[in-house]
This record gives C-alpha cells, structure tokens and sequence, in this order.
C-alpha cells in the first residue's frame, strides 16, 4: 500500500475556553494530519522532533498507539518538549501561543524509504526555519525523486511575520518542489498582504506549480489547476466544538482522498479530472468537518474505522 509521510513539529495542545484549561494533547501541524490518517487504515510515517522528557515520550506513544511509524522522531537529549497554548473564542476559533526549548535545533534522521506514488505533506514554519532547512530540502528533493507526491501546506503564522524576508527563499523553493500547495486566507495576508485567491493564485503560486488550494474558514473552498481550471467548494454549516485541527485535518483527508481513488503521481503531472477533484475534495471536508466534532485535533476513531474499513474492501474488489 502507498504511504503517507508526514514531517513537522510536535507540541503538547493545551486548550482553553474562558481562560480555563480543559484539554491537554499531543499536537502539531503534520502530526494531527498523520495521526487521522493512521486512525484511517493508511501507512502513516511522521518525521519530526520533540523534548527528552515525559511529554515527548508520550507523543511517540501516541504515534504508535494510532498505527503511525514513529522511528523517524527527533528526540532533543537536553531540551523540554513544545508547548501550544490555544485559547478558544466564542466561534471555536483558536488564537495560540507557542513556547519552545529546544536551544540547539538539529535534524538527525535516517530517511524512510520513499517509492513512487507515496505522498509527502510538509508545512508550518519547519518547512521555512533556516536552521533545519538543509535536512528538510533534502529529503524533499530525495521524495520527489522518487516520484512522491509532495503536498505543501503554507500554515504561517502570524509570530513569524517578522521573518518574511529572511525565508522568503525557503519559501519559493517549497512552492517550486510541490505538487499542490495549500493555503489559508491568513497565511497569505501575513505573506504577502493579499486576500484574493485568483490574484495569490496567478502572482505568486502558478509560476512553480498550477494546483492549488485556497482555504478561508467557513467560507467556500477555491481551487486552481491546469488550463484555467477554477471550481469552488461550500463548506455545509455546522455546530463546532474546536477548529483547531480543521486545517490539518483538511490536509488529512485529501491526501486520503487521493489514495482512495488511485490516483498517482503520473495522473497529477497529467492533471486530473472534474470528477477526480470533486471526489478528493469531498473528503478533504468530510475529514475537516469531522475534526471540529471535538476538542481533538484528529478524526475521531469511530470515523477512522469507517475510511479503513473502506480501504480494505476496496482492495477486495481489485483482487
């Protein structure tokens, strides 16, 4: 079966409402991603780093815990895990604080063996910091030489606004080795001061790559490929407990979407069709509705069970 590979930052998620902590779990960009996906029958590896103590050793039990490979996580021998703390407005909506100790940032990974067709989803501010970016670069460009799909989710945050300048160059290289890049409305306000999703689209993203997705919270979903392609998605209204992991989860489900339907790397150099981009973006949201069900950041493990048991009898049916 093809895999999904995930590479990022952990953190402990310590979630708030009315200024009261009333959930603790481990978290990150990529991580939560992963983390559905295991719970969703896919072969599921994360690469990423945390703390040398409880927390950190918990957050690699958890990978495990939910099928993923954990092999590939960095443990820093004298620094204390990460920790987010997300407090919730009346919508359900995050704003975050980030605490870091890690003095001394390293990368010391052995690659996972990547094949043709494995999907790699990267993003967050690991994907651009300048301190681990030779680690980063080249396993990406190792990935795409095997023929990954290399999924890119911007996911700036607004602490690193005063860094632009200097990962600008990060930047455009990740946009030049994706096969699709993802980005939200903030992401690109923060970047580069725009919030037209054509305008984003046609300046700064179709030079290195011709798909791309467009996210803005609740509001409809753009989509740009080849040809001119644009087609958006509505996202049906719900009662939301947590939209932390929406995003992520988002990212989930389209990297789930695209092994469900078989479609591979050769079928995105050719650009798919109508139908194959309606097929994977239905479960891109069905993931991200799902993840805003709870205070988790991940699908829960009744859904997960649903999408495996989808996957095995579609293998049924080939054989």
């Amino acid at each position: 079966m093809r895999k999904v590979i995930g590479i990022g930052e952990t953190v402990l998620d310590i979630i708030f409402r009315n200024d009261q902590p009333i959930s603790a779990i481990p978290g990150g960009s990529s991580f939560n991603a992963v983390i559905s996906l295991g719970r969703s029958g896919v072969e599921a590896t994360f690469i990423g780093e945390t703390g040398n103590d409880r927390v950190g050793r918990n957050t690699i039990q958890f990978l495990r815990d939910n099928g993923c490979q954990a092999d590939s996580v960095n443990v820093y021998p004298d620094s204390k895990s990460s920790l987010s703390l997300a407090f919730l407005n009346e919508r359900n909506d995050a704003e975050y604080i980030f605490y870091k100790n890690h003095l001394r940032d390293r990368l010391d990974f052995s690659f996972p063996e990547v094949h043709a067709d494995d999907l790699i989803l990267f993003g967050s501010f690991y994907a651009l910091n300048p301190v681990i970016r030779p680690q980063v670069k080249s396993f990406l460009e190792y990935a795409h030489e095997q023929g990954a799909i290399l999924y890119y989710d911007v996911n700036f945050r607004a602490s690193h606004q005063h860094e632009v300048m200097k990962i600008t160059p990060n930047l455009l290289e990740n946009f030049e080795l994706a096969d699709i890049v993802r980005g939200s409305a903030e992401d690109f306000e923060y970047l580069f001061k725009k919030d037209n999703p054509e305008s984003i689209y046609r300046s700064q993203i179709a030079f290195y790559t011709k798909k791309f997705v467009y996210t803005h919270a609740a509001e409809p979903v753009d989509l740009f490929a080849e040809n001119g392609f644009h087609k958006q998605y509505a996202i049906a209204p719900m009662e939301t407990v947590s939209t932390i992991g929406a995003g992520d989860n988002f990212n989930a489900g389209f990297l789930f979407g695209l092994i469900k339907n078989q479609i591979t790397r050769a079928d995105f150099d050719n650009g798919l069709s109508e139908q194959q981009w309606d097929e994977v973006l239905a479960s891109a949201l069905q993931f991200s509705a799902e993840s805003c069900r709870s205070l988790y950041n991940y699908v829960s493990q009744e859904f997960g069970a649903q999408r495996k048991k989808e996957l095995e009898d579609q293998l049924l049916e080939q054989e």
